[in-house]
């Protein structure tokens, strides 16, 4: 699972310090900015890559992710909220938001036992349930690769 660092860009009159990534043979970077919040970055960075050497004026630091810092990276993050919007692209493209709905009270309706589906609404919200775990398990593997 790829790491996190963390550090603060130094903006002076002349210079911005900010992460020296780590680039591939073509120049490409292998890091990915994944957001700022509070004047920090967060930064991913693959398995079994380093970081090179770093300009003396910023400090990298690894970060332990607690559920909440997931979390707030998550909704902050313009690649895990671009991940969540093609989740909800790939539902709309075989479900309309009125078709989960449907789903959607006659699960609650069922679960509560208020409502005795009929064996064609249990079939047809049981192959919804495994298209959208389809899409959340793609969304999920997404994010982990991001180190979230």
């Amino acid at each position: 699972m790829p790491s996190i660092v963390s550090y603060q860009k130094i903006i002076t009159e002349y210079t911005t310090y900010k992460l020296n990534e780590p680039r591939d043979l073509q120049g490409s970077s292998l890091a990915t900015e994944l957001c700022e919040i509070d004047g920090v970055t967060y930064v991913s960075v693959p398995d079994g890559v380093a970081l090179p050497p770093q300009p003396a004026e910023i400090t990298v630091v690894p970060v332990v992710l607690t559920d909440a810092l997931r979390e707030q990276i998550k909704a902050v993050s313009p690649h895990s909220r671009l991940i969540g919007q093609r989740m909800i692209d790939t539902i709309r493209a075989a479900y309309s938001i009125d078709d989960e709905m449907y789903f959607a009270r006659i699960g609650v309706g069922a679960a509560n036992g208020l409502y005795v589906p009929a064996a064609s609404e249990m079939e047809e919200l049981a192959t919804f349930g495994v298209f959208v775990e389809g899409v959340r398990d793609w969304g999920r593997s997404e994010r982990a690769k991001l180190g979230l």
